[in-house]
């Protein structure tokens, strides 16, 4: 009898882990940016943050789960805060900052609201303040307002771990010392801090449609939130590169579906079923590109998106205009110079002249040491070769994408296709 008890009490105690983590996966990150704007304080807010779920793990086994857990959290964050300011407190200044803090407003804390003064956004807008460095608005926006991991931002910035680890602290000790504001800037300050702001949302939803290790392809929950963060983005400041990037996640976002196997492996964008593509999505991205092309000359994420539309429009794979695509990417390659888009364009012009053409601009590429660690170049080599019978060229770029892929669905992907080669 008591070994049942133990082991409901510990079945019991496994589900509400569970609640509490579901709650912190979809709600963390505006309960973080919300205790931000109200303390002041990043490292101040995040210790408020795990105060509040390890609250939520004691009371709501006991109470229940609140109505609006996020109000709840918040509240009980800024109060842990409160408490251990006072703890702490040896002077009476210190009391009178934990006063100032207590007299905060409740219901801006309990807001719910998802408009324009959304805190996320706000606190996006502080981290990529122009008074810090770009690559640390964007690694501290990656890790602060959408919680991606130390490693996952070093990634995606083809850059070391402990780098950008230091980045991040130097960022949030200009922001306090500097005492930079919590808000959304002026109208006229507006459009020198969107450029950042647009790089930090690409770089969170390519996290999420292709997810830079683990078990499965995809985040969902990464890309559904940088698409509902260039959503009030595009409401704040109808930009054409805001639509550009919103029209772009669409287009991409539309193919989630098709993109993996019921077993979870990945299939190539020529093999993937269209019938499966989200075409709410595409027409909305499309409307969004026709609406932003027209206001000025187009910039990188509308001339991005203007070649998904064409892939998105294109009955079949082997119906795809790459004449228009390969137009694209030049016109992408003088607005926004950069190794990665020379490798795109390279890959449509094999699809456009044959892949010896592209195998032959692929290699000039990686003979510049440029993508020399980037795993999508030795693939895309890899299949050039592959279609011109290199088979020991290809079997050794193939070797060189697997030993750089740390996603498990590209590995047995390439782990297919290096077996096929020995057949």
């Amino acid at each position: 009898m008591v070994y049942a008890l133990s082991l409901m009490t510990e079945h019991t105690a496994e589900h509400w882990r569970e609640v509490v983590d579901a709650v912190y996966r979809s709600d963390s990150r505006r309960v973080l940016a919300t205790l931000i704007r109200l303390l002041g304080d990043f490292d101040l807010a995040e210790e408020a943050l795990h105060d509040a779920f390890r609250a939520a793990l004691e009371q709501w086994p006991r109470d229940g789960v609140p109505a609006n857990p996020r109000a709840w959290l918040i509240s009980a964050g800024r109060f842990k805060a409160i408490d251990g300011i006072r703890r702490r407190a040896r002077f009476d200044a210190l009391d009178d900052v934990a006063e100032q803090v207590e007299n905060l407003a409740d219901e801006t804390a309990a807001s719910d609201r998802e408009d324009i003064e959304d805190d996320r956004l706000r606190l996006m807008f502080t981290c990529c303040h122009p008074a810090l460095p770009p690559d640390a608005q964007v690694a501290l926006t990656l890790r602060e307002v959408c919680g991606l991991t130390t490693e996952e931002i070093a990634r995606a910035f083809l850059t070391a771990a402990p780098t950008l680890a230091q980045r991040i602290v130097r960022a949030k000790t200009k922001i306090r010392d500097a005492k930079i504001p919590y808000q959304v800037p002026s109208p006229d300050e507006l459009p020198e801090r969107l450029d950042s702001v647009l790089r930090v949302i690409y770089l969170v939803f390519n996290e999420g449609y292709s997810a830079s290790s683990g078990a499965s392809l995809t985040r969902h929950d990464l890309s559904g939130e940088a698409i509902r963060l260039a959503r009030l983005l595009v409401e704040l400041l109808p930009e054409p590169e805001a639509m550009g990037l919103l029209a772009l996640m669409l287009l991409h976002e539309s193919r989630r579906a098709a993109r993996t196997s019921p077993s979870g492996d990945l299939i190539l964008l020529d093999e993937q079923d269209r019938a499966r593509w989200n075409r709410e999505q595409i027409a909305e991205g499309i409307a969004l590109i026709e609406r932003a092309l027209p206001l000025r000359r187009p910039g990188p994420y509308c001339l991005q998106a203007a070649i998904s539309a064409v892939h998105a429009e294109a009955p079949g794979a082997a119906a795809t205009d790459w004449r228009e695509i390969v137009g694209l990417y030049d016109l992408l390659a003088q607005a926004e110079p950069s190794p990665v888009v020379e490798l795109n364009r390279a890959v449509a012009v094999a699809m456009r002249d044959g892949p010896r053409a592209g195998l032959a601009l692929v290699d000039a590429i990686l003979a510049r040491g440029d993508l020399s660690d980037y795993r999508l170049a030795h693939a895309a080599r890899a299949d050039l070769c592959r279609r011109l019978n290199k088979t020991a060229d290809a079997r050794e770029s193939y070797q060189r994408a697997l030993a750089l892929t740390r996603q498990e669905p590209e590995r047995r992907f390439l782990e297919r296709r290096l077996a096929e080669l020995k057949n």
